[in-house]
């Protein structure tokens, strides 16, 4: 029983971001892109053009397209990925249609509805990945095909995207596909912000005379975590200890500050860390 508790416990930051997300996403779509007739990417790219196209609700192209990928990728996705797939592309087609009628803004000036649109869905994208899960469309094209065929398959995505956007210039327009275009670009833009933004961390090396002061200011007053690492001074030849850590942006001002005081002759290096996976940090259970 504690150890089901256990389990639930640990996924409810992920629930609760990946329904948010989805909302956003699918508030996204039926307030900002389709009352406008804007394309949009991947398998919601799809969906719109279809409803454009025949009327057909994008609910349902979401739900089936979705069932198919996840069906063709079925052996090699993740199990957790799977499940937080399934959950998210359910919620979000019960969301799509139930805000087939919602009221949207009544906005005149298109580039910034299409910006905002992109943004919106960019945000609740993004909050759905760094929960660990996903939303389904390429990202099950994505992870199926680099664990089959061990190839990366961005400038695919990028091919299906241009594919789409082509496909709806006579259903949009020429301008309307442009403006799609900018949608699509903000949205990506926000979305690796998202991602970037709560993960956000600083690489610390440090070269001091004072390691252990160093080392005991960053365990005991930052509480993080130190590796002392054995270098040599490459004209001395003398040995030196390397001090590395894994900081908030706070906290590397504070460790300036310490060595400014404690050390100024201190050698200090700072460098921004695109991801950090263990104790303290991200948890390793969601790339199981």
């Amino acid at each position: 029983m504690s150890k089901t508790y256990a389990q639930i416990k640990r996924e409810l930051p992920t629930f609760i971001a990946t329904s948010f997300g989805c909302f956003i996403v699918a508030f996204g779509i039926m307030a900002l892109t389709v009352p406008y007739k804007f394309p949009d990417s991947g398998v919601s790219g799809i969906a719109v053009l279809s409803n454009y196209a025949f009327s057909i609700s994008p609910a349902w192209v979401v739900a089936f397209a979705n069932a198919a990928l996840l069906l063709w990728g079925l052996k090699e996705l993740p199990k957790r990925f799977i499940i937080w797939t399934v959950y998210s592309v359910s919620l979000l087609t019960v969301l799509l249609k139930l805000m087939e009628n919602i009221p949207h803004p009544d906005l005149k000036e298109l580039l910034l509805v299409a910006i905002l649109a992109g943004v919106v869905k960019g945000l609740g994208g993004g909050l759905v990945i760094r929960s660990g899960s996903s939303l389904g469309g390429t990202d099950i094209l994505v992870v199926a095909m680099r664990r089959r065929y061990g190839i990366e398959v961005g400038k695919f995505t990028f091919y299906i995207n241009l594919f789409i956007l082509s496909a709806s210039i006579p259903l949009v327009g020429l301008e309307g596909a442009l403006y799609g275009l900018v949608s699509i670009f903000c949205n990506g833009v926000v979305m690796d912000n998202v991602l970037k933004s709560f993960d956000r961390r600083r690489q610390v090396f440090v070269i001091s005379n004072e390691p252990e002061s160093v080392s005991n200011f960053v365990t005991k007053e930052l509480h993080r975590g130190v590796t002392l690492l054995h270098g040599e001074g490459g004209y001395t030849k003398q040995p030196r200890k390397v001090i590395l850590c894994l900081l908030t942006p706070r906290q590397t001002v504070e460790l300036k500050r310490f060595l400014a005081q404690k050390d100024p002759t201190a050698f200090m290096v700072v460098s921004d860390a695109a991801e950090v996976v263990g104790k303290g940090f991200k948890s390793w259970h969601h790339h199981i």
